[in-house]
């Protein structure tokens, strides 16, 4: 009877899997902070985007860790660099059988860990960044990738991205807007997963958690400017942001379940503290019913097998 009148679903196709792979790396290294999740190597990328496939999930998003950074992020534009060659890899794996999605910021591959170019005064210059963004579009695209998810929340950054791809030659990749990017505290374990070397924050460029208002004309920004995904970023605390964006905007929402959201959920399961199979479906039909459409989770292999069981 639940299930006959159930309001709201979760299927695989709805969820993406992020997922990251570290140069120079000989077998996959754990992340301490994010139970079950790992830096892969090329070899274990194929396999875990191979098993997405067969398990019907719609999308993987790739991150690369790099063994070198530097002050502008060479390695983001680098067709030979770790994020670029997981691309290549991941598409030669699995074709079209899902959504290959690809990382488009500068923070892992900056000495300084900010998602941008600074200037001479320390700040990000964002309108330095957008090249370097165009720049790392194109080499993406080049690379195969199906969707770019600019996640820097540079101004102006998806109608820079939309017009490399176009002229170009890539109209067909789409890209997925990190609209409604957060300064938020609960990324402190992904900064572990891609070694993030930032030393302060990141709140003069991504969002004021007090803020809805303001993030829905970031989302009307990108919209405008080409985007075909729109992003809200964190999940849980923002349940609100994403219902507004919904009603806001008529192309789809994703919303991403980030990396301390995993946490909490796996720390407090470990100590016996909640019963963890029921939370983690919970989490997520909790998004869906907020107005997304599609859901970043690092659950998303592990959530479309449970889905599987309960038929």
């Amino acid at each position: 009877m639940r299930d006959l009148v159930a309001e709201t679903d979760v299927r695989p196709g709805q969820l993406v899997l992020p997922l990251f792979v570290r140069e120079g790396l000989s077998e996959p290294a754990p992340i301490a902070s994010m139970p079950g999740v790992v830096q892969h190597t090329r070899e274990s990328m194929r396999k875990a985007v191979a098993d997405a496939a067969a398990l019907g999930l719609g999308g993987v998003m790739l991150f690369g860790v790099p063994e070198h950074k530097d002050a502008v992020g060479s390695g983001a534009t680098d067709p030979d660099g770790v994020l670029s060659v997981a691309i290549a890899d991941v598409v030669a794996e699995v074709g079209d059988a899902l959504v290959v999605m690809s990382d488009l910021c500068l923070d892992e591959f900056t000495d300084h860990g900010h998602c941008g170019v600074l200037d001479a005064a320390g700040g990000v210059d964002n309108d330095t960044t957008l090249q370097r963004y165009a720049d790392m579009a194109l080499v993406h695209a080049e690379a195969g990738v199906h969707q770019v998810g600019p996640s820097g929340m540079m101004d102006g950054q998806v109608a820079a991205v939309r017009q490399a791809l176009d002229g170009g030659g890539h109209s067909g990749a789409g890209i997925v807007a990190y609209a409604a990017k957060y300064a938020s505290a609960f990324y402190g374990p992904f900064r572990d997963a891609v070694a993030s070397s930032l030393v302060g924050d990141r709140r003069t460029y991504q969002q004021d958690p007090a803020n809805v208002r303001e993030a829905l004309r970031e989302v009307r920004a990108d919209v405008a400017e080409g985007a075909d995904v729109v992003l809200v970023k964190p999940a849980l605390g923002y349940l609100d942001v994403v219902r507004a964006v919904r009603e806001a905007v008529d192309v789809p929402v994703a919303a991403y379940n980030v990396s301390g959201e995993y946490a909490m959920v796996e720390a407090a399961a470990q100590r016996g503290w909640i019963d963890r199979e029921r939370a983690i479906l919970e989490v997520l039909i909790g998004i869906r019913r907020a107005g997304a459409d599609i859901v970043f989770t690092y659950w998303a292999a592990e959530a479309a097998g449970l889905l599987a069981e309960r038929g």
